[in-house]
């Protein structure tokens, strides 16, 4: 990679080239754009990391939405045990890798509901067969078999038809960032790192270029 020359941010953070702009969710976007060209499969996949009531964490898959002025969106069953772990802690993380770009981006932040008319546009653009699915699915329950679980997809497709209704039990969260921190693969491991922090949403961002 090659080294950034320009004087912006602050601490030492010279940046350029692929992080260049004072605006985390700009580049992001941007990132995310050019991961949607060469990635194979869900360029949008992100791991999200939550900690129990003990305190262990958990990590798995999901699907980034929306990329917003100060947050980032993803949606589930708010029975599930990421939402159950959200709710408790009203926090979370998450880190978005591109192995086709050599990059990722790490995120920490501060998370509330999304469950108004953003999600129901969300919940409507999906699939018949995956909003039947939300209806159907107590996620992180025990099931039975999957023979059971396709039966009460064809039960509720009977009771809900062809337009269901976002279930209740089903949204969005929106994780508003005290840190992001943006990597890019260098040679021999030279890694390049920079870091923004702040304490509140509407604050200047602080940036800090990290060792590899």
């Amino acid at each position: 990679m090659t080294e950034p020359q320009s004087t912006t941010g602050t601490q030492g953070a010279t940046r350029e080239g692929i992080f260049a702009g004072d605006d985390p969710f700009a580049i992001a976007r941007r990132w995310l754009a050019e991961a949607e060209a060469s990635e194979p499969n869900d360029p949008n996949a992100m791991a999200l990391a939550t900690v129990d009531a003990a305190g262990l964490p958990n990590v798995r898959m999901v699907l980034l939405k929306e990329i917003e002025a100060e947050a980032f969106v993803f949606y589930t069953n708010y029975g599930s045990a990421k939402a159950q772990e959200i709710e408790a802690s009203g926090m979370a993380g998450f880190v978005l890798h591109w192995k086709s770009l050599r990059r990722q981006i790490r995120v920490r932040g501060h998370v509330t509901r999304e469950e108004g008319p953003q999600a129901d546009a969300y919940y409507a653009s999906r699939s018949l067969q995956s909003r039947l699915g939300a209806w159907a699915s107590h996620q992180s329950q025990p099931l039975a078999s999957r023979a059971s679980l396709m039966a009460d997809v064809a039960k509720l497709s009977l009771r809900h038809g062809t337009n269901p209704a976002r279930p209740p039990f089903w949204g969005g969260y929106r994780i508003t960032p005290v840190e992001i921190e943006f990597w890019a693969d260098g040679a021999f491991r030279l890694h390049d790192r920079f870091r923004f922090t702040r304490a509140d949403s509407g604050r200047n961002w602080q940036i800090t270029r990290l060792n590899p």
